[in-house]
């Protein structure tokens, strides 16, 4: 589709085979020549959680930023991942080199059996660090939760792998899927820690998660399905329980009524973590 900007903008829904489903992102294939301002407006415009805008450094290298409807961050997964998806479809499948605000992202692009992009992106290096008491209690309230309702097991850290995330872990389903939020007061602390989403989780089992992310820095109250934040909870875990290799399942967005899946893969040796996901063209909406 093409914006009254004149840009063109592919749409890709990310961690999902289904267009109604995961993440939607917008995708502009040729940014070169857009300013700051052209690319907010863009991303303003299409509404949805990131756009990735992408220029060419090489054949298959190429510098993309990352636009939230209100500012831009440093980094976006599930963005990512449909930016990859729509190169898989036009310049084939194979590795991809992302140059991001938070550094080089390795993309690995790919089809399977049945022609449908898959994509894995390879994280930044990857941090976790305390929070303090009092930015936790001011969280849940904003969240209006309790501390009675957090998973001892799973302490609150902020994590780190392309963009901040403070993790906190419900002890229940129901605690999770019940979200409802103080946008203002949420945003105002997430703007002090430099937060771009909470990853909220709740732990079904060793390597199965439920996630929800409140995005209200990017003017948005949740995103459906969230890679970077899925990466730095690969990080927070590998940290918090000692993982070597280990492969992870994030289920997000069924609250949202836009369920995706999201492959979390952690590689002994190696702090970095890959994040791997389906995405899907959107149809354009009939004139």
């Amino acid at each position: 589709m093409t914006l009254p900007f004149g840009t063109e903008v592919l749409r890709y829904a990310a961690f999902t085979a289904d267009p109604a489903g995961g993440n939607p992102a917008g995708v502009v294939l040729d940014a070169a020549g857009l300013d700051d301002d052209t690319q907010l407006a863009v991303a303003a415009a299409l509404g949805y959680s990131e756009t990735a805008f992408l220029t060419a450094r090489g054949a298959r290298t190429f510098a993309v930023r990352y636009f939230s409807p209100l500012a831009e961050v440093p980094f976006c997964g599930h963005a990512t991942v449909a930016a990859a998806a729509a190169l898989a479809e036009r310049i084939g499948p194979g590795q991809l080199l992302f140059e991001t605000k938070a550094g080089p992202v390795p993309v690995e692009a790919a089809l399977d059996a049945e022609g449908r992009p898959v994509a894995t992106l390879t994280s930044v290096e990857p941090a976790v660090e305390p929070v303090s008491e009092a930015d936790v209690a001011e969280a849940l309230a904003a969240l209006d939760w309790s501390a009675d309702d957090l998973d001892e097991t799973l302490p609150p850290r902020i994590a780190y792998a392309g963009a901040r995330h403070l993790v906190l872990a419900a002890a229940t389903r129901k605690r999770l899927s019940e979200l409802a939020y103080d946008f203002d007061r949420l945003a105002r602390l997430m703007t002090r820690l430099d937060l771009t989403t909470l990853q909220l989780v709740h732990r079904v089992s060793d390597t199965v998660f439920h996630v929800r992310d409140p995005f209200p820095v990017g003017g948005v109250v949740e995103d459906p399905a969230t890679g970077a934040a899925a990466a730095a909870f690969g990080a927070y875990l590998s940290e918090l329980e000692g993982l070597g290799q280990a492969v992870l399942t994030l289920h997000q967005g069924e609250d949202m009524g836009r369920p995706g899946v999201l492959r979390v893969e952690l590689r002994e040796g190696d702090r970095r973590v890959r994040v791997s996901g389906a995405a899907v063209r959107i149809p354009d909406p009939a004139v």
